[in-house]
């Protein structure tokens, strides 16, 4: 009888401790969730405001498409802003020898067919030469929207890199100047050489009118008389 009594308990302390630690855990669970809920509900007003900042950027980037002209001269406006900053620092040539090289990239993608004939012969750029030829428009690399908007994040990039002294490293600038042309040179030359050799220029003028229709109302037009 003294041992089922003592079993009892003993079965009774082990339910209490048993309940204690279910009791503690909860309420570390509950601490850990309000801890987690506190820290979504700071971090979502951030994450919902960057958001709506990029959405807002990118809709008024979209509506800049069709204005290629005011795009273009709002970007050169950008560069002689940069120009003018190197020359007042008389430093930082470095930075604008990269973005040459960036810019000469992105020129030589601009230029350039989206299939390259060399790889793809059959798909190549070929213009119509005669009006029964299916008009082919010339189809870049890199299309115009995302050449500018990439022009125009280099200088701003690299006009913001004006502002730290640890990216004005001293270099003899004149020998990058030269490098530079002459490694321009050398690119225009071997893009041309390409237009060239499989006969595409980088510039749709829209569909061509050939004298068919022409030579044909001419032929009618003696047969009446």
């Amino acid at each position: 009888m003294v041992r089922e009594i003592e079993w009892v308990l003993i079965k009774r302390k082990q339910a209490h401790t048993f309940t204690d630690e279910m009791n503690m855990d909860c309420e570390r669970l509950n601490w850990m969730e309000g801890v987690g809920a506190e820290g979504a509900s700071v971090a979502s007003p951030v994450a919902q405001w960057g958001h709506d900042v990029w959405r807002v950027y990118q809709y008024y980037l979209d509506k800049t498409t069709p204005h290629a002209v005011y795009r273009w001269i709002g970007t050169f406006v950008v560069g002689a802003i940069y120009c003018l900053r190197v020359c007042y620092v008389q430093g930082f040539y470095i930075i604008a020898y990269g973005l040459g090289i960036y810019i000469l990239n992105l020129l030589i993608g601009f230029l350039s067919p989206l299939v390259d004939p060399e790889i793809d012969p059959s798909d190549g750029p070929s213009l119509p030469t005669k009006g029964s030829d299916e008009f082919k428009p010339f189809i870049r690399r890199l299309p115009e929207f995302k050449f500018w908007y990439s022009f125009t994040k280099a200088f701003i990039i690299a006009f913001v890199m004006t502002f730290f002294s640890m990216f004005d490293v001293p270099v003899f600038w004149p020998i990058l100047l030269c490098y530079w042309i002459v490694l321009f040179v050398l690119t225009m030359r071997r893009q041309i050489a390409h237009m060239i050799k499989y006969k595409y220029i980088p510039f749709s003028l829209g569909k061509q009118k050939y004298g068919g229709k022409k030579s044909s109302a001419s032929s009618s037009g003696s047969r009446g008389d």
